[in-house]
């Protein structure tokens, strides 16, 4: 069977985001920041902004997703959401629910409905335990079944990333690159979550196992009732599963949008040059390929004003010495910039 052009907008990935006005997860001016450089000498360092006070909504039952450059920092804001890095500012709810500074017991009723897919799903699972022991358990630390029911489960799960009952005895290493991430999959249903944030599931799998994915993904939403956030380099797949985008540069949101709608009128420069990057299967409703001049700043040093103004070709004095803050163009479309497009 062929896989699905990606290039095209699945039904599901058209529909509104979602028929709820109450975010099932909000951030609100989100920061995360390391240090780098750091030595014994007290004060030594340099401060990275890996999130820069990201705003961001995400509504049930919708796809959101979180595209951007390598280094933009989709990542590390993912880790954010999930509470597995610890937050420096802002403050983030879930279900209305301030988790920002909550320790690990206060995390735990969160760890169920919140979960993570990585991108690397052999480096995510212990090569010495089989399949049947890593997602008991998950079972077992949330109290989610007990005797029969776990291995009841375990065939439910195997069921619903469609891999064989009998795989369960197997070692993540007797399985290809694609069979792992469904079981990466399978770990993170298992304790029957609201959300997932799925961090570049498919950038390290083969073109064709990336299409069967993201069908998977897609039919999990609808079976399920699942909300995602989406992380992916590749916006052809971004394309395909999300109901709303957000454009990430540099640690910032510079746009956020209704996913045909953002694809088919870009406000914010670099969005436009994103776009004009995907490959056009015989050059259908190709656009004008945008290079951008310069390098990517570095985070330890942003440059002032906008963070995208020394590569973007429209930028102005204003655009260099004032920040733009995201704000609404319009009911479904925010953007972070002195001269939106369109």
């Amino acid at each position: 069977m062929m896989p699905p052009d990606l290039s095209k907008p699945a039904s599901a990935a058209s529909e509104a985001a979602s028929a709820s006005d109450t975010p099932l997860m909000s951030a609100r001016s989100l920061v995360k920041t390391f240090t780098v450089g750091r030595t014994l000498r007290p004060g030594s360092g340099r401060t990275l902004h890996a999130v820069d006070a990201i705003s961001l909504d995400v509504f049930p039952a919708e796809t959101l997703g979180l595209v951007g450059e390598s280094g933009s920092g989709k990542s590390t804001l993912g880790r954010c959401l999930t509470r597995l890095y610890d937050i420096d500012g802002g403050t983030l709810t879930f279900e209305g629910v301030d988790i920002t500074r909550a320790d690990a017991r206060a995390l735990k009723p969160m760890r169920r409905n919140v979960q993570m897919i990585f991108q690397d799903p052999s480096a995510s699972l212990n090569p010495r335990r089989r399949v049947r022991d890593v997602l008991a358990e998950v079972l077992k630390v949330h109290r989610i079944r007990e005797g029969a029911g776990i291995e009841q489960r375990l065939l439910e799960l195997m069921d619903l990333v469609g891999l064989r009952r009998e795989y369960l005895d197997r070692y993540p290493h007797e399985f290809s690159g694609g069979q792992r991430q469904r079981i990466g999959i399978a770990r993170a249903l298992a304790v029957e979550p609201k959300l997932i944030v799925a961090d570049e599931p498919v950038s390290a799998l083969d073109v064709s196992v990336q299409a069967q994915i993201v069908n998977l993904f897609s039919d999990l939403r609808e079976r399920l009732d699942l909300t995602y956030v989406f992380i992916a380099h590749d916006l052809a797949v971004v394309r395909q599963v999300s109901s709303r985008v957000a454009v990430m540069y540099l640690g910032s949101i510079v746009e956020t949008g209704e996913t045909d709608a953002l694809y088919a009128r870009p406000s914010h420069p670099y969005t436009q040059a994103l776009l004009s990057a995907i490959p056009q299967p015989h050059n259908r409703g190709s656009r004008e390929r945008i290079l951008l001049s310069g390098e990517i700043p570095s985070p330890l040093d942003p440059p002032t004003g906008c963070k995208f103004s020394t590569r973007c070709p429209q930028a102005q004095d204003i655009c260099r010495q004032v920040r733009p803050v995201l704000a609404a163009l319009s009911t479904e479309r925010q953007v972070a910039c002195h001269f939106p497009l369109g």
